[in-house]
């Protein structure tokens, strides 16, 4: 009787938790959604690796940063997706062991900083909760209920046996795009998994530097025979444009001034780092340099205490020789969530002539680039001001998805990592 109680109470939860996030419209995607929430990883530790962990092994760690001084009670859940980052047809008490939500209740204050902030701490999967299908998941994290979102993250949860999958990264077969494009080519070995409609049921992602923006979803294969499936096309539907080398600079010290900082000041009691004049590059040749391909490292080597990294002012200039009438340009990558925010918008500057912005960041290392959107879309373009290489050292992963015949969600059967 008991365990029919609390079985009945599960579902009743869990049906009231997705009729909440479903009425909210919760983008199934990573998103902050309150402003004081910042600096957001979801990691298995490493840097610049993914979140991506096994049905029996690993564990993912998020981090999160409050900059509102007020009460919170901060909790979770996990909401499984299908191949294409739509909600399953699975119950939360179907791919859930333990609770279906669950409060986030470690915390550490920040230690001698200018900016005050709570910073989040929570393992994946834990002693409460634990994921038991393999797949596309989000983490759902909000304020009290489910219609104070705070912020949404994807990761995956991949299948103990993996399917065997190969590939290679390499200029575009499409001529028109060779020098500026790159391919991402790979063949699907399905193992233990019997694939009898591999049209319908096994399908494909490729992701380039951890983005989800701009990443290709549900392609299937072009041929093969069983057990065996190729993922290799000559129209150009597996590629992406190659990009250049992301810019860097360096504010992990504020003692004096890191790569590419060409002044470190405090005022009005904020601190304030400005960064070297960037130029509009679309036209330039290829510049090789080692990166992290768009990424952040929170990091003060100034102080050995934890939880001591400040935020930091920091101020952006973009020499340009074209003007931006078609559209509007912003600064992006990690360091704004791999999202276009109104804050990294840059605005021209009269007097001095170049285009500008500063906003608030996290001491570190930071990787960033110039994207242009052009007006009335959507369309986050880096290749307007930053131009298209084929050498450009981007990292790429592959995803293989397989759903049985009757099967109910889409089991994450193969993952591939490029060495950039």
């Amino acid at each position: 009787m008991k365990k029919t109680l609390i079985l009945l109470c599960a579902i009743i939860l869990s049906v009231t938790l997705r009729a909440q996030y479903d009425a909210r419209s919760i983008q199934l995607e990573n998103r902050i959604y309150e402003e004081g929430i910042r600096s957001v990883t979801l990691s298995t530790g490493h840097l610049q690796d993914h979140p991506v962990i096994t049905l029996s092994t690993g564990e993912l760690y998020l981090d999160f940063d409050d900059l509102v001084e007020t009460s919170r009670y901060v909790k979770y859940t996990l909401i499984h997706c299908t191949h294409d980052w739509k909600p399953s047809d699975l119950n939360p008490i179907e791919y859930i062991e333990g609770y279906i939500e669950d409060d986030i209740s470690t915390y550490d204050y920040s230690f001698n900083t200018i900016e005050h902030y709570m910073q989040y701490h929570l393992t994946i999967p834990n002693d409460n909760m634990r994921p038991t299908k393999s797949g596309n998941y989000v983490l759902f994290v909000y304020d009290d209920t489910p219609d104070h979102p705070l912020l949404t993250r994807r990761f995956m949860v991949r299948e103990d046996e993996q399917a065997g999958v190969t590939g290679s990264v390499h200029s575009s077969s499409v001529v028109a795009d060779r020098f500026t494009h790159q391919e991402v080519d790979f063949v699907v070995n399905s193992g233990p998994y019997i694939v009898r409609n591999p049209a319908m049921n096994l399908h494909a992602a490729i992701q380039q530097n951890g983005r989800w923006d701009n990443a290709i979803l549900g392609l299937t294969y072009r041929s093969g025979f069983p057990g065996e499936y190729s993922f290799d096309y000559d129209d150009g539907r597996n590629t992406f444009p190659g990009g250049a080398e992301f810019r860097t600079f360096d504010t992990r010290t504020l003692r004096s001034n890191g790569d590419r900082i060409i002044s470190i000041t405090f005022d009005h009691r904020q601190n304030h780092a400005y960064v070297l004049e960037d130029e509009a590059r679309p036209f330039g040749a290829y510049e090789s340099r080692n990166t992290l391909n768009g990424g952040s490292y929170y990091h003060n080597i100034d102080m050995q205490n934890p939880f001591s990294e400040d935020y930091v002012y920091t101020h952006f200039t973009l020499k340009s020789p074209f003007p931006f009438d078609q559209g509007d340009v912003y600064v992006f990558g990690q360091l704004t969530d791999w999202n276009i925010l109104p804050e990294a918008k840059l605005h021209y500057n009269e007097q001095y002539q170049f285009w500008e912005t500063d906003f608030l960041l996290k001491q570190g290392l930071h990787n960033y680039q110039y994207v242009h959107v052009p007006h009335g879309t959507h369309t986050i373009d880096p290749s307007y001001i930053e131009g298209n290489h084929y050498e450009t050292h981007n990292d790429y992963t592959v995803y293989i998805y397989f759903r049985e015949d009757g099967g109910t969600y889409d089991r994450l059967i193969g993952v591939w990592y490029s060495q950039p």
